[in-house]
């Protein structure tokens, strides 16, 4: 089953965490969302395997964007 890690706000991309194939815990960190002015982690909502990534540093996304696909 398949977790998606979606924006919670609108911002842009500082950094991304992670590649694909890397294996994340749940809470880690995977993305560095900068939106408001501040830095906001982003983090991994289950263990699994980074299947896709949707975004890359300097994206902006809005609400409810998908960025990460976790297996």
């Amino acid at each position: 089953m398949s977790v998606e890690v979606k924006a919670p706000m609108p911002g842009k991309i500082l950094e991304v965490l992670v590649k694909v194939g890397d294996q994340v815990k749940e809470d880690d960190e995977v993305i560095m969302l900068e939106a408001m002015k501040m830095e906001n982690p982003i983090y991994a909502p289950a263990d699994g395997t980074v299947q896709e990534i949707k975004v890359k540093a300097n994206d902006s996304v809005e609400t409810d964007q998908l960025m990460i696909v976790i297996g």
